[in-house]
C-alpha cells in the first residue's frame, strides 16, 4: 500500500465507536477512564476558580467568564462520573463544546501570552477524538485549533507583545496543538489496522470482521454472508509443502478481494477459511456465490488446483419487512453451518440459507 492509499484508507476508515467502548468495558477500563476524564473537568474548574479575580484572570470578581468556566468544569466532571459512557453523538457534542469553551474562555484573559497558553488544553480534547472518533472528526478539531492559534497569535502581536513573540508562541502552539495529533492518530490507526489484519493475505482477520460486519448489517437492507472453506487443503500442504499452500491462500484471498466489490467485507477467519459479506439481495445471492466459487477454482500458473465449499446466508428486509434483523453472530453461525453442509455433501458446492423464509420450513438449500 503506497502513501496515498494509506492516507486515503485512514481518512475513510469507519471507526466503530461502540466497539471501542465495548472493548474497554470488556477490559474493565471504562470506569477508570470515566474517572480520569471527569478529573480533567474538575481540574479545569479549580483552575478557573484559582485565577478568578487575579490580574491574569478574566475581568470581574469573579466575572461571567470565570463563573461559566467553573460551572462547565463541574458539570463536565459530574456528567462523566455519574452517567453512563456517552453515545457517539453526545461524545462529539461534548468535545465540540469543550473546544469552543476553551478558546472563548482564554480569549478573556488580560495576559495575552498566558491566554494563548490555554490553547494547550485543546490537546486534551484532540487526544480523545484521535482515539475514539474518525479522522474527519479530528480534522474538524484541528481546523478549530488552527484558527484559535491564529487568533491568539494576532492578539499577542496587536497587544504590545510584538510580532516576533507572536510568531514564536504561534509556532509552539501549532506544533503542540495542531500538527502532532493527526500524526499520532495515523500511527494509532496503523497499529490498530495491523492488529485487525491477517499478516499473510492482508485481509481482515476474525477480529476485524467482528468490527466491520455489524456496520454492514446496520446500514444495508439486504445482507449476504458467504463462508468459504478450501476443500482438502491439508493435502496441498502435505503434497506441495506449506510454502505452496501459503501461495494458494494468497491467491484465493486476492481473487475474492478483487471480485467481491468495494462495498464488500472480505476476511480470512481461519487456516483455509474465508468470509465475504456484502449488501446482496436474496434473488442474486446464489449466483454471486457460484461466481466466486468458480473463480476460486480457476486454473493458475501453478499446478495446484483447489475448490471451495461455500455456505451462504442471506437476509433481505425488502422481501420480509416483518422479519427481525439477525445479529452478525447469527449470520456468521448460519453461514458456517451451511458451509459444513456443503463440505459434508462432497465439497465444491454452494449451500444457501435464506433467513427470510418461514422458520418452520427453514432448511439450507444446496444445488
Amino acid at each position: 500500500m503506497n502513501n496515498g492509499s494509506t492516507l486515503r484508507a485512514w481518512w475513510d476508515d469507519p471507526v466503530d465507536y461502540r466497539w471501542l467502548v465495548r472493548t474497554l468495558a470488556a477490559r474493565s477500563s471504562v470506569r477508570p477512564l470515566k474517572l480520569l476524564i471527569g478529573v480533567a473537568g474538575a481540574a479545569i474548574a479549580v483552575m478557573g476558580a484559582v485565577i478568578a479575580g487575579t490580574p491574569d484572570g478574566p475581568p470581574g470578581t469573579p466575572g461571567i467568564a470565570s463563573t461559566i468556566g467553573v460551572v462547565c468544569g463541574v458539570l463536565w466532571a459530574l456528567r462523566w462520573w455519574l452517567l453512563p459512557w456517552p453515545s457517539r453523538t453526545e461524545s462529539l457534542v461534548l468535545i465540540a463544546c469543550a473546544d469552543v469553551l476553551f478558546t472563548i474562555e482564554f480569549l478573556q484573559v488580560p495576559n495575552r501570552v498566558f491566554g494563548a497558553m490555554g490553547a494547550v488544553l485543546l490537546v486534551v480534547t484532540g487526544s480523545y477524538l484521535g482515539f475514539f472518533h474518525s479522522a474527519r472528526a479530528l480534522a474538524a478539531h484541528s481546523t478549530w485549533s488552527l484558527l484559535s492559534v491564529v487568533v491568539f497569535s494576532v492578539r499577542i502581536a496587536t497587544g504590545g507583545g510584538g510580532v516576533p513573540l507572536a510568531v514564536a508562541v504561534g509556532l509552539v502552539l501549532f506544533v503542540s496543538v495542531v500538527s502532532v495529533l493527526p500524526a499520532l492518530q495515523v500511527l494509532y490507526w496503523l497499529l490498530r489496522t495491523e492488529s485487525l489484519s491477517d499478516p499473510l493475505t492482508h485481509l481482515l482477520n476474525r477480529r476485524g470482521l467482528e468490527i466491520r460486519l455489524p456496520l454492514l448489517v446496520e446500514r444495508c437492507p439486504a445482507i449476504c454472508v458467504m463462508s468459504f472453506d478450501l476443500d482438502r487443503f491439508k493435502s496441498v500442504n502435505d503434497t506441495w509443502g506449506h510454502r505452496v499452500g501459503d501461495a494458494v491462500l494468497v491467491r484465493t484471498a486476492k481473487r475474492l478481494s478483487d471480485a467481491a466489490g468495494g462495498s464488500a467485507v472480505v476476511a480470512r477467519t481461519g487456516g483455509e477459511e474465508f468470509v465475504v459479506a456484502a449488501p446482496i439481495a436474496v434473488d442474486v445471492a446464489r449466483a454471486e456465490a457460484e461466481r466466486l466459487r468458480h473463480l476460486i477454482a480457476e486454473p493458475s500458473d501453478t499446478a495446484v488446483e483447489i475448490t471451495a465449499s461455500v455456505g451462504v446466508v442471506v437476509f433481505d428486509s425488502t422481501s420480509c419487512p416483518q422479519c427481525p434483523r439477525p445479529s452478525p453472530d447469527r449470520l456468521l453461525q448460519s453461514a458456517d453451518a451451511a458451509m459444513y453442509q456443503a463440505k459434508h455433501s462432497g465439497g465444491n458446492l454452494v449451500v444457501l440459507d435464506d433467513l427470510t423464509r418461514p422458520h418452520d420450513h427453514h432448511h439450507p438449500v444446496s444445488e
